[in-house]
């Protein structure tokens, strides 16, 4: 099969007629949506109507805007050094200043109306974008001007989006100096890292130790990007009135603080049974000291080493996904078959994985680096998730397809969970070990891990308020988040002081602490897929749903849905239970090994 994709869809090339006709029509549509905005919306007349039009023009000039700036982003995510990919990119982005200044007068128009409720109940198109138009009226409040807003937003291209490109170019094209059976080499650092889930042990600990060591060449560089990014983020929230970073994701996030404090309380009472997985695992490792180094972190258990060939993960996953539904298997399968997944491993190609969805084509695209392992398949469901939910939204409107961060994980992570429970059905003893050990692993990448970046984002926007950080202060503020993470579970001596460099998450200004939505979204997809072994097929229509709605509702709201209430510390205790029960299982396995 093959293991790039395809992206003809949006366009085959950067010369191609149809991305300058595109880029055309999207300056024109900008153009026009500008002057619109400038002559109607000085007063509340025909306010029907010119919510109408907004929304129509908009609709026409974001889908324009997507495409053109998706196969930008595409193309450089698996090819750093693409030229042509880099300037479409800064091209488009500088021209979505544009749509700043009439987005800033309709939000600021919008939040004028009085009866904007009413308003919204004479049109059906209107009805449709109900929640967004009330959502934009509600944060009209934390607008700035229209010339501070445009000049923010063309300052953002040289600014925090100039030092995300940097650190995308930084750890893309990385190479990491590595010896391996008495041969020096020099592999990308996905390579690398990827190593980590090897059965041989020097290997893995080799390739730690390559790693931390090629970060020194960056480390600087990488430092200063997020400091860059930090401190606008700092900066902006300030201006716009906002309590805090965290209090603008929230936001953003459609979530409120009691959700995520619940849910913080829930993982904090949660640590001690992680803590015991790890120090099991450690022994099973034959670590003596009963604590696990970092580089054992993955470090696949048991006999069994499960392999799969690009081609059996397809099939592999797509007959467990048919397993939930028929729809979800045949998601999967198109995704393999028509060439929507990037897996193969290559030079200038990001690290990790993603998913991206394209409304505008009822498609999406995945790119992953793919080396065979059961963790790998893992993670291919994990992202096949995402497509599927943007496969749930194909029928909503456009302004209404983009969801919160939190629920984002929701599909992806149970769709991990179908996967692990569907394989160890008809797995051998062996193959069962290590599944549930995987499984766990993830788990407590999602709690343990998360909860130590959390940690760690929280600690780098308190101390970036009184200035810039050091490569050696990011490290220590790692370390120790780590540290009150883990606990005793990891070996203090041999812990990942540079998993600020590595992780992406931390180099955008438009998603800040996006670590918590994944505890969220595991948590959450937990208690729903306990909710799908009691209601089966029933379950199924109305879990599409809720995913088809998640553009246009709170968190709370979506949650709802299913008759959860993600305010109650219970529902996080009950869904982390589940978790728990694997780890007893597990520690009661490896205790008849260690015996």
């Amino acid at each position: 099969m093959n293991m790039r994709w395809n992206l003809g869809v949006l366009y085959s090339s950067f010369d191609a007629p149809e991305w300058k006709q595109d880029w055309e029509k999207l300056v024109r549509e900008t153009e026009e949506i500008k002057s619109w905005a400038a002559q109607n919306l000085q007063s509340s007349e025909d306010a029907v109507a010119k919510m109408e039009k907004y929304i129509t023009m908009m609709t026409s000039v974001l889908q324009t805007q997507f495409r053109l700036y998706a196969y930008g982003e595409l193309t450089a995510s698996v090819d750093a050094k693409n030229e042509a990919a880099l300037l479409a990119i800064e091209k488009v982005q500088n021209q979505a200043v544009e749509l700043v200044e009439p987005g800033v007068q309709f939000q600021k128009w919008l939040g004028s109306l009085s009866n904007l409720n009413d308003l919204i109940s004479q049109s059906e198109l209107l009805e449709t974008h109900r929640f967004m138009l009330t959502e934009m009226s509600d944060k009209s409040k934390y607008m700035l001007s229209e010339k501070e807003e445009i000049v923010l937003a063309k300052m953002k291209n040289t600014g925090s989006n100039a030092w995300t490109k940097l650190h995308e170019m930084l750890t893309s094209t990385l190479l990491v100096d590595i010896t391996i059976d008495g041969e020096h080499k020099q592999l990308p650092l996905p390579v690398v890292r990827n190593m980590a889930n090897e059965k041989d042990p020097q290997l893995r600990k080799t390739a730690y130790e390559a790693e931390l060591a090629a970060y020194k060449k960056i480390d600087e560089a990488a430092a200063a990007s997020l400091n860059g990014i930090k401190g606008e983020v700092i900066t902006v929230a300030k201006l716009r009135g906002y309590e805090s970073p965290l209090d603008k994701t929230l936001q953003d996030s459609r979530m409120d603080r009691e959700t995520l404090e619940a849910m913080l309380q829930a993982m904090r009472e949660s640590l001690p049974s992680f803590h015991q997985y790890f120090r099991t695992k450690a022994k099973l490792l034959g670590h003596k000291s009963a604590q696990l180094p970092f580089y054992d972190l993955f470090a696949p258990v048991g006999e069994a080493d499960m392999r799969f060939s690009y081609e059996e993960s397809r099939d592999f996953i797509v007959k467990h996904f048919g397993s939930f539904s028929e729809k979800l298997a045949n998601y999967a399968a198109r995704a393999y078959d028509n060439q929507w997944i990037d897996a193969e491993i290559r030079e200038g190609k990001r690290g990790g994985a993603f998913c991206y969805n394209l409304h505008i084509v009822g498609e999406s695209r995945i790119m992953s680096n793919y080396t065979g392992s059961y963790s790998d398949v893992s993670t291919m469901a994990h992202e096949l998730g995402h497509g599927y939910h943007g496969e749930c939204l194909v029928n909503e409107a456009f302004l209404n397809s983009e969801y919160p961060m939190p629920i984002a994980e929701t599909a992806s992570i149970l769709c991990e969970t179908i996967i692990a429970n569907a394989a160890l059905e008809q797995a051998t003893s062996e193959e069962a070990f290590a599944i549930l050990e995987n499984d766990i692993s993830g788990a407590s990448q999602v709690i343990v891990d998360i909860y130590s970046r959390y940690l760690f984002e929280t600690a780098v926007f308190e101390r970036r308020t009184e200035g810039a950080l050091s490569v050696s202060t990011l490290n220590e503020l790692m370390l120790q988040a780590q540290k009150d993470a883990y606990g005793d579970g990891l070996d203090p001596a041999a812990l990942h002081p540079y998993m600020w460099v590595c992780k992406p998450h931390y180099y955008s200004a438009d998603y800040n602490f996006y670590n918590f939505p994944y505890a969220f979204g595991l948590l959450f997809a937990k208690g729903l897929y306990a909710e799908y072994l009691k209601r089966g097929e029933a379950f199924v229509e109305q879990y599409d749903k809720l995913l088809s709605v998640t553009g246009k509702m709170s968190v709370a709201d979506v949650a709802a849905i299913m008759d959860v209430d993600v305010r109650s510390v219970d529902f996080w205790r009950n869904s982390l239970s589940l978790v728990a029960k694997d780890i007893d299982k597990f520690v009661e396995l490896a205790s008849a090994r260690l015996n």
